[in-house]
């Protein structure tokens, strides 16, 4: 007798969102074993794969790739029967008996080879998409020809990879002849920036922006003298953990700038959970959330971060890392930007912190009652604000207090 298992989307892993199907990594009738990646999912956050609960055969696939899956859904049904993998699949509606060419077994082999080509992990796609590579023109090592990573590295290792960009650009350019240009699907996830930018600035929240200026300096001695000391215990020790220590201390200051406005009432929030901007290249953008700051020293919040950092870049993160954010930082500054106004707000927090580009900035200081010059580590910091939310007087008293955690650092304990 059958035996089936449901492959089920748990809500666990979307944390109550709703996500879209992606691909398949497996067709109906493909053997597959436990703990496999089946098919992947996007959020409009993070990537998921959802993995074979038991091995068999895939049987049914419950939605195609574009459908829109809700938790606890029943994706799929897997054949655990033993034997060949090529048991009988049920189909709906009448079928009439025919009698069918003969074909031999590379001609299976060669169909089946086809069939399973665009069948690739995320790393895979993510490399094939870097390097603008053709997989028509690669072999698949993996089974049903599938392509491997491997396969992705030897072919731009064999320089073929260059040989068909090239010819490719020239053929594209007689095609078009000056319109040299390419369409690029948006992903769920630049979609889903595109479309909370527009609410969040048009929308939503009136922007406004402060601008203060910042001496680095002390952190900078003090991060020299420590960031051995972080690395011995296996953590990187970054001036965004300092950002991270210093907004929490200046909450305590203003603690309306952690909060979430409502039409009829300022929710504000005991816990202080910092959201940091990390850049995926051309993907996108997302927010990881490192939670209650402020019961964190130095160490761990750096710890944190380096975490969270590395599962991001790694695509990695879940849901759950990218909820619950009462305020947001965007140290737009890593990339060259000495100043970015308004940055737009992450809905619904009603406030937002940028930190631009250090350089070495000539100042005025009195010594002595004279005017006198020195070169110092400088930066620029801006908060923009939900104005519904809170008014420039409280903006400015928050970056004030921010920028003497920073200019006068020493009180966070190590």
């Amino acid at each position: 007798m059958m035996s089936v298992q449901e492959l089920r989307l748990t809500p666990e892993q979307l944390e109550g969102t709703e996500a879209t199907l992606s691909q398949w990594l497996f067709n109906v009738g493909d053997a597959v074993q436990e703990g496999e990646p089946v098919v992947e999912l996007e959020t409009d956050k993070v990537a998921i794969e959802v993995v074979a609960p038991c091995s068999g055969t895939l049987q049914e696939q419950k939605f195609q790739s574009g459908d829109k899956v809700e938790p606890d859904s029943i994706m799929a049904l897997i054949n655990t029967e033993t034997g060949s993998a090529d048991a009988e699949i049920p189909v709906s509606g009448h079928v009439e008996s025919v009698s069918a060419p003969q074909q031999t077994v590379a001609d299976v082999s060669e169909v089946k080879d086809q069939s399973c080509r665009h069948l690739m992990g995320p790393a895979v796609r993510k490399l094939v998409a870097e390097h603008n590579l053709d997989i028509e023109l690669m072999q698949g090592s993996g089974r049903g020809g599938r392509i491997t990573r491997e396969d992705v590295l030897s072919y731009i290792a064999s320089g073929q990879a260059e040989k068909a960009t090239s010819s490719a650009a020239v053929n594209t350019a007689v095609a078009m002849g000056d319109m040299n240009s390419r369409m690029v699907p948006h992903s769920s996830m630049r979609k889903a920036i595109a479309k909370h930018m527009v609410e969040s600035l048009l929308e939503k929240a009136p922007h406004v922006t402060s601008v203060f200026e910042m001496d680095m300096s002390n952190i900078i001695e003090h991060r020299k003298w420590h960031k051995k000391e972080f690395e011995d215990k296996g953590v990187k020790l970054t001036f965004t953990a300092y950002f991270l220590a210093a907004s929490a201390r200046a909450m305590a200051a203003v603690p309306d700038m952690n909060a979430q406005f409502h039409e009829d009432a300022l929710e504000i929030f005991q816990s202080i959970n910092i959201g940091v901007g990390t850049a995926l290249g051309d993907k996108g953008l997302v927010v990881p959330v490192v939670k209650n700051v402020q019961a964190m020293d130095l160490f761990g919040i750096a710890q944190a971060l380096d975490d969270q950092t590395q599962r991001a870049r790694d695509n990695k993160l879940t849901p759950f890392d990218m909820k619950g954010g009462t305020f947001t930082i965007s140290n737009h500054g890593v990339s060259g930007s000495l100043m970015a106004a308004p940055i737009i707000i992450n809905q619904p927090q009603v406030a937002i912190l940028g930190i631009g580009k250090m350089e070495k900035r000539v100042e005025v200081v009195e010594v002595d009652g004279r005017d006198d010059m020195r070169i110092r580590p400088k930066c620029y910091v801006s908060l923009s604000i939900d104005h519904r939310a809170v008014d420039a007087h409280q903006t400015n008293a928050w970056l004030s207090a921010f920028v003497s955690e920073i200019e006068n650092w020493g009180g966070v304990k190590l």
